[in-house]
C-alpha cells in the first residue's frame, strides 16, 4: 500500500506573517492525517514554517533548487540552503518554471541529482501541454520527462522520489483533467517507472495529480487505483480547503 501525499505549492504566495497565520491555522485541522502533508512555501517563509510545524506531521518543502554546491549563480538557491533552513522536500520542473524559466529535462536532472545527494525528498513534475493532449502526444511527452528527469538516477535513489503528473492546460486553469483521464496517464507514468527500473520501484513509487485538485473534485481523484495524492495550488493557500483535500486522501 502506498501512503498517500498531498502537498501544497504556494507559489509566490504569502509573506512571512502571511505564512504564520495560515500555517497556524493549518495545524490543528490536519491533525492526525492518515496522508503525508507538505507545505512547499516560498524561499522566504521556509525557516519560519520549519520552526511553526515542528514535532507536528506537517513537512515543509521548497519550490526549486540548484544543480550546483555554490558559486556564482545568481538567483538560486543550493540544496544545504534549504536544508539548513528547515526544507525536507522540494519541487523540481515544475511547469511554470519549465514555461517561465527555461527549465528543460537536462537542468530537472541535474537538480533532482543534487536534491537526491543532500537527502531532500524530491517531487518531480511531468505533464503536457494542452496541444499536445490534443495531438495524441500525452504518453510521449510524458516519457521524455520521466526518462531524462531520471539520468543517473539508481533505483534506490529512484524509490524515494514522487513524481507529480500535471497536465499543463489544467494548471490554474479551472480545468481538470477527468478522474479516469488522471488516473490512465498517472498508470503510463508508472508503466515508465517499471521499465527503468523494475516493478518493486513502480509499484512502490507515490504518483500525484497537479492538475487544479481542489476540495470539490479530490473524493473522485484520490477514489482512482493510480493517483496517490496531489500536488495542490490555489487550495492550498486557504487552511479549510486544503483540510478537506488531506482528508480526502485516506
Amino acid at each position: 500500500m502506498r501512503k498517500p501525499i498531498i502537498a501544497g505549492n504556494w507559489k509566490m504566495n504569502k509573506t512571512a506573517a502571511e505564512c504564520r497565520a495560515l500555517v497556524t491555522e493549518l495545524l490543528p485541522k490536519v491533525k492526525g492525517a492518515k496522508c503525508d502533508v507538505v507545505v512547499c512555501v516560498p524561499f522566504t517563509d521556509i525557516a519560519l514554517a520549519a520552526e511553526l510545524t515542528k514535532g507536528s506531521n506537517i513537512a515543509v518543502g521548497a519550490q526549486n533548487i540548484a544543480w550546483a554546491d555554490s558559486g556564482a549563480f545568481t538567483g538560486e538557491i543550493s540544496a544545504a540552503m534549504l536544508v539548513e533552513a528547515g526544507a525536507s522536500y522540494v519541487i523540481i520542473g515544475h511547469s511554470e518554471r519549465r514555461q517561465y524559466f527555461g527549465e528543460t529535462d537536462k537542468s530537472v536532472n541535474a537538480r533532482l541529482l543534487q536534491a537526491l545527494k543532500t537527502g531532500l525528498k524530491p517531487i518531480v513534475c511531468v505533464g503536457e501541454l494542452l496541444a499536445e493532449r490534443e495531438g495524441g502526444l500525452t504518453e510521449k511527452v510524458c516519457r521524455t520527462q520521466v526518462v531524462g528527469a531520471f539520468e543517473g538516477v539508481s533505483a534506490e535513489q529512484a524509490a524515494g522520489v514522487v513524481i507529480a503528473y500535471e497536465p499543463v492546460w489544467a494548471i490554474g486553469t479551472g480545468k481538470t483533467a477527468t478522474d479516469e483521464q488522471a488516473n490512465e496517464t498517472i498508470g503510463y507514468i508508472r508503466s515508465v517507472v517499471k521499465e527503468l527500473y523494475g516493478e518493486k520501484v513502480a509499484n512502490g513509487m507515490r504518483i500525484q495529480y497537479g492538475g487544479s485538485m481542489n476540495a470539490k473534485n479530490v473524493a473522485g481523484l484520490m477514489a482512482q487505483p493510480e493517483i496517490d495524492g496531489g500536488l495542490i495550488g490555489g487550495a492550498s493557500l486557504k487552511a479549510e480547503d486544503f483540510s478537506i483535500i488531506v482528508a480526502a486522501a485516506k
